[in-house]
């Protein structure tokens, strides 16, 4: 009885031992695979706010910076993407903003979008998995370019609320 406890002790103990030929590298690369087809849209200003942005050269080369992203398909591919985004925010953070633009709403989710790109170059960089960040980013430029729509669709006139006669 003693002997077949220690065949099935050392049967056990070889099972466990068994090479399953992935290395644990190869299977943490798989599970880290940039899903670039999960990407949300972007969203698109309406004509007011698209003339407005037409010469802000800085915005436009961010946006264009943001056409390059989408076409991001590894994590190579996206850090890339996002040094360059980087360098084109702190740009766009020292231009002059057109107009009406040049409001703090606009600055404040600037400034988030700019949290966002930071948050998705630590998890290259720490390779997690950069897929759930990245949709967060292009969110937070959604709601960015969002805001150009909301500034200028809700403009009020300041001399009717400060006229009392």
């Amino acid at each position: 009885m003693r002997k077949l406890s220690y065949w099935f002790a050392a049967l056990l103990l070889l099972a466990a031992c068994k090479n399953n030929n992935v290395t644990p590298d190869e299977a943490q690369d798989e599970d880290l695979a940039f899903n670039y087809q999960k990407m949300p849209k972007k969203l698109e200003l309406n004509p007011e706010a698209a003339k407005l942005v037409e010469g802000w050269i800085e915005f436009k080369t961010l946006s264009s910076s943001f056409d390059v992203l989408y076409k991001a398909k590894n994590n190579e591919d996206l850090i890339l993407a996002i040094d360059d985004l980087i360098e084109k925010e702190k740009l766009l953070a020292a231009s002059t903003y057109p107009g009406i633009l040049d409001d703090l709403q606009i600055k404040s989710r600037q400034r988030v979008l700019k949290t966002y790109f930071l948050k998705v170059k630590a998890s290259i960089l720490n390779n997690h998995d950069a897929t759930e960040p990245t949709i967060e980013m292009l969110e937070a430029y959604n709601a960015f370019r969002r805001q150009f729509n909301v500034v200028l669709n809700s403009q009020l006139d300041e001399k009717l609320i400060l006229d009392e006669e």
